[in-house]
C-alpha cells in the first residue's frame, strides 16, 4: 500500500530549541559514514546570528532534484518519500542540488556522488538525529501534524498578547 504524501514523516528543527551544537550531524554521519565528520552528514545545520536550525530533506510530493537529474540518477521510493541516489549513475554535476529549495542535498566530498536523508535505522520510531537531539528541537514528524503544532503556536502566542493588553489596560 502506497502511503499518502502527508503521512510521511521528516525530520524538522525547533529554532527556538536548537542551540547550533552539531550533534545530530556527528551522529548521522556515524550511523552512515562510520566516522564522526559533519560534512559528511545528511542533516546539516545552518548557524545564522542567534538563530539555528538543523536542515534536511522534506521528501517533496513532486521532489524537483529528482526532475532536475540529467542522468535519472535520483528517484524517490514510492512509500518512504525517501530520495534514492544510483551512485553509478550520478556524475556529481549538482543539478539536483541547486534545484532543491531546502539545500536538503549535499556532495560527497570522497565519492563526488549526491547524497541526502534517508530517515536513517529508526530506533524507536525515529532516526537517530532525532533520537540523540539533547535539546529535543528536532522531530520526525508528517508536514500535517507540523503545520497543527505552528498552528497552536500561533494561537497562544495571541492569546499571550491578549492577556498582556489586556494587564495594561486594567493598569491604566
Amino acid at each position: 500500500m502506497t502511503e499518502r504524501h502527508q503521512d510521511r514523516k521528516i525530520v524538522v528543527s525547533d529554532p527556538e530549541r536548537c542551540s547550533g551544537c552539531g550533534l545530530c550531524e556527528y551522529v548521522c554521519s556515524m550511523v552512515n559514514e562510520k566516522t564522526f565528520n559533519p560534512h559528511k552528514s545528511r542533516i546539516r545545520v545552518i548557524r545564522r546570528g542567534l538563530v539555528n536550525m538543523a536542515v534536511s530533506c522534506r521528501k517533496c510530493k513532486d521532489p524537483v532534484c529528482v526532475a532536475s537529474c540529467p542522468k535519472n540518477a535520483l528517484s524517490q521510493e514510492k512509500h518512504t518519500g525517501i530520495i534514492c541516489v544510483d551512485e553509478h549513475a550520478c556524475t556529481g554535476c549538482g543539478w539536483c542540488i541547486g534545484a532543491c529549495s531546502f539545500g536538503a542535498l549535499n556532495l560527497h566530498p570522497d565519492k563526488k556522488i549526491v547524497y541526502t536523508c534517508n530517515s536513517c535505522d529508526v530506533f524507536n520510531g525515529v532516526p537517530q538525529c532525532v533520537q540523540w537531539c539533547t535539546e529535543n528541537a528536532l522531530q520526525y514528524i508528517t508536514a500535517e501534524n507540523l503545520a497543527q503544532k505552528i498552528r497552536q503556536k500561533i494561537v497562544s502566542q495571541l492569546l499571550e498578547t491578549r492577556e498582556v493588553a489586556k494587564t495594561e489596560n486594567c493598569n491604566k
